[in-house]
């Protein structure tokens, strides 16, 4: 992979195409917010609040690390606006259903990003 394969789509418009396509791939009961990440121009940070009685909420930042290729951190999770402990299993597996929905947002705006 050469490194000239950069990410060269404006942020806030990255932003935007995230927050059409993302619900398009999370339940659809799950609630997502997508803002730009005002300290990293690669990334953007996703807010998604699960549906239901559980009150979970978690936080993303997905970075591109070129063009094609993300790199999903978990920032936090809350429940009933109160911090957890992720490393619950119930957590665990929602973190990991989450960041692969992610990664298919990722595969589908490959056409804007590539």
């Amino acid at each position: 992979m050469s490194k000239t394969d950069v990410l060269t789509i404006d942020q806030k418009r990255l932003a935007e195409a995230w927050q059409q396509t993302l619900p398009t791939v999370l339940n659809k009961s799950d609630q997502a917010e997508v803002t730009a990440d005002e300290h990293d121009p690669k990334s953007v940070r996703i807010h998604i609040r699960t549906a239901g009685h559980s009150m979970y909420t978690f936080d993303f930042q997905v970075t591109y690390m070129d063009s094609r290729e993300v790199k999903v951190d978990l920032v936090d999770v809350e429940r009933a606006d109160q911090t957890v402990d992720e490393r619950n299993e119930t957590i665990q597996q929602l973190v990991e259903d989450y960041v692969r929905h992610i990664h298919e947002c990722a595969q589908a705006l490959k056409r804007i990003t590539s």
